[in-house]
């Protein structure tokens, strides 16, 4: 009899406590369902395509997997060969390095000229701003890409208009030490975001500190290296990482100028591009999946590195 009451207690408890819940589910709603219904999309986007595909990604890497059968565990086989046993995995990561360390600097380096120019006072600045992001925004495009080969062909435009003061310009595109250098063009060509942002930084430095550094009789050159330069790091130390990314990524310039292959002699095989080989074109996916992991890491590891250090040169208004 005692333990019939005690379960109706129990019971009666449970019955009065659903409520006070409902009650509170319903306040909450009532207070924040409108802003999780704005961010359904977006949370449908998130799990649905891009981190459940990561952690698809992520298993793939383990596994042998071509479209057809399916995945088939090998545990750490596809990192073992990528570290032991693929030598176009050294040459995609010789290029792409090669290709990073000399696309960001030239890139950053001329939006800061560009943006030093434009901070001058130009008349219609509006006008050449939108001019000069044009590139940025057109550079990554596969229309760009087609146009750049035709350019840097051997009977492209480069070589037409160096034939006119008889220089006989090379095959830029076909040549192994030369084909990088036409990618790093194309990079530095898309200036236009960097400079943006340079062009903003610039503004937000005040005027009467170069006004000071002029009665104290301080050069031009001097007024940029101990002034414009320390005031503007935080601007450049999210540039060289934003860019530095980026450039990591590229993958539609090499894919076309190339054909596709990395060549000539995978003087252009960049590592998203052989990623891309062996995922579409040999039919790896857990071999692909294992080396976009890799990149994953490299990118990682780069930008904690640029965190990291970035104390000791990157100066805040504190």
């Amino acid at each position: 009899m005692a333990a019939v009451q005690d379960t109706a207690v129990v019971v009666g408890a449970g019955a009065k406590g659903r409520p006070a819940a409902q009650g509170r589910w319903a306040s909450t709603w009532a207070k924040h369902g409108a802003g999780y219904m704005f961010l359904l999309p977006w949370l449908i986007g998130f799990f649905g395509l891009t981190l459940g595909p990561a952690i698809a990604s992520l298993y793939l890497s383990f596994t042998s997997f071509d479209l057809i059968r399916a995945p088939e565990w090998v545990g750490t086989a596809n990192y073992v060969r990528i570290a032991t046993a693929d030598p176009k995995f050294a040459a995609a990561m010789r290029v792409t390095f090669l290709y990073v360390v000399l696309s960001v600097p030239f890139k950053l380096s001329f939006a800061l000229l560009v943006a030093i120019l434009l901070d001058r006072g130009v008349r219609g600045l509006t006008f050449y701003r939108a001019i000069f992001y044009l590139p940025s925004l057109l550079g990554g495009s596969v229309a760009i890409a087609v146009l750049w080969r035709q350019l840097f062909a051997g009977d492209g435009l480069i070589n037409s208009l160096l034939a006119q003061f008889g220089i006989e310009g090379p095959s830029w595109i076909s040549h192994p030490n030369y084909a990088i250098w036409t990618l790093v063009v194309l990079s530095v060509w898309q200036f236009g975001s960097p400079m943006i942002i340079f062009l903003a930084g610039l503004r937000q430095i005040p005027t009467d500190m170069y006004e000071a550094a002029s009665l104290d009789g301080a050069s031009k050159f001097r007024q940029f290296y101990k002034i414009t330069l320390p005031l503007l790091t935080p601007v450049i130390f999210f540039n060289a990482v934003v860019q530095t990314i980026d450039a990591f990524k590229a993958f539609t310039p090499a894919f076309i100028i190339s054909g596709g292959t990395g060549g000539p002699i995978n003087s252009t095989l960049f590592y998203t591009l052989y990623l891309y080989q062996e995922a579409f074109g040999n039919f790896r996916m857990g071999y692909a999946s294992a080396l976009a992991w890799i990149l994953v890491l490299i990118i990682a590891l780069f930008t904690a590195f640029s965190f990291l250090t970035s104390r000791y040169w990157v100066h805040y208004d504190d």
